[in-house]
């Protein structure tokens, strides 16, 4: 096999060990468990369900999905199932950033800066926040 072939092969490999993307709805859900840590499918429904206008039924069908796509997983415990998140937040946010730049703006960070800078998304403390991270990474 060509090293080319090799390289698509182990390239399909590690994504398919990836989570799924997961929906807008599917990342409530997610932020309840990244916040509380192992929860009931009950006590993920009182931390967004009214907010969202959601039944309980609602969040087991996305608890359901979040163990499907491998985001999440459960365990019983009595009558009961317990749900815990299998990804942390940093990881699930930095892979959509960087989903973001790449798909967004050719996979250059600058561009997406440059983009908010020219639309007037940035405030002026945003724009000092980032010098000083452009500070502190120059060091």
């Amino acid at each position: 096999m060509t090293t080319d072939v090799i390289k698509r092969m182990e390239n399909a490999l590690s994504q398919s060990d990836k989570p799924e993307r997961i929906s807008e709805a599917e990342h409530a859900v997610m932020e309840a468990l990244w916040d509380r840590g192992t929860l009931t499918a009950t006590e993920v429904c009182d931390a967004v369900g009214e907010q969202r206008d959601w039944s309980l039924a609602t969040v087991k069908t996305l608890l359901s999905r979040l163990v499907q796509k491998q985001a999440i997983e459960t365990r019983p415990d009595g009558r009961r199932f317990l749900y815990t998140p299998l990804m942390a937040r940093s990881d699930y946010v930095g892979g959509e950033s960087r989903r973001l730049v790449d798909r967004l703006f050719g996979g250059k960070a600058a561009s997406l800066v440059a983009h908010l800078a020219e639309t007037e998304a940035l405030s002026d403390s945003d724009v000092s926040e980032i010098e000083a991270l452009l500070k502190e990474l120059k060091q």
